[in-house]
């Protein structure tokens, strides 16, 4: 299935700020046309620069709600936390009102409880079944995205919205499934680095035996540099 577009551009700062543009815009539309937005952020080096270019744009913040794609499970603050990143690199730098920002609770005692509980305020946030306005998405050098890791149990999900992952890079993850991530009306992959190139040849060849690889690519956008991406754009 072919992507709805791929950008290859000169390098990382290039593919963060104009991730950064496509996110504001897409905000702009949500909220004139029906008075919200309600996108899901994951981690990764490249979005520090996108969420602190976001944060210097035209964006109607009243009506954005900020939801969380994926989550390690760590302390409060800990910087391993993709929350921590979130709020260092965009939270505190727009006025984003406190009750629209949606962070997966991955301190809690009950882990599976907890997950429940985050796929209730998606529900409440973005509908029954939910349907996010925008999820940003990275590519890793395995093939994964968000934390839908290769061999693990939560590839298979398919009657939850949220759920757990097993233990990746030396930690457990929460994270949004391909149900609720498939259903985005726009889906943003943001992929730097020549590390990623092999993976990205198959993501774009529509290859499902890579986890990134059975997201719905006919709403997805990739935005790529040229080491990640060398060959042309389609």
């Amino acid at each position: 299935m072919a992507f709805a577009r791929t950008v290859v551009l000169r390098d990382a700062d290039a593919v963060a700020r104009a991730a950064a543009a496509l996110i504001a815009a897409e905000a702009r539309a949500a909220v004139a046309g029906k008075g919200s937005f309600v996108i899901a952020f994951s981690g990764g080096r490249t979005p520090r620069i996108m969420l602190r270019a976001l944060a210097d744009l035209d964006v109607p913040w009243d009506g954005v709600h900020v939801m969380q794609v994926d989550e390690r499970v760590a302390p409060e603050d800990d910087p391993d936390r993709n929350l921590t990143q979130l709020r260092e690199c965009l939270l505190v730098r727009v006025p984003l009102r406190a009750d629209h920002v949606h962070a997966m609770r991955v301190d809690a005692a009950d882990l599976d409880a907890a997950a429940a509980r985050y796929a209730a305020t998606l529900a409440a946030v973005a509908g029954s079944p939910s349907v996010i306005d925008l999820v940003h998405l990275g590519l890793g050098p395995d093939g994964h995205t968000a934390s839908l890791v290769p061999g693990d149990a939560v590839l298979d999900v398919a009657d939850r919205d949220v759920a757990l992952a097993g233990p990746y890079q030396g930690r457990r993850r929460m994270t949004l499934t391909f149900p609720a991530i498939n259903r985005a009306r726009r889906i943003l992959f943001v992929v730097t680095g020549a590390d990623k190139a092999p993976q990205l040849a198959r993501l774009r060849a529509g290859d499902r035996s890579i986890p990134a690889g059975r997201v719905n690519a006919r709403n997805a956008i990739i935005v790529a540099d040229a080491d990640a991406a060398p060959g042309p754009a389609d």
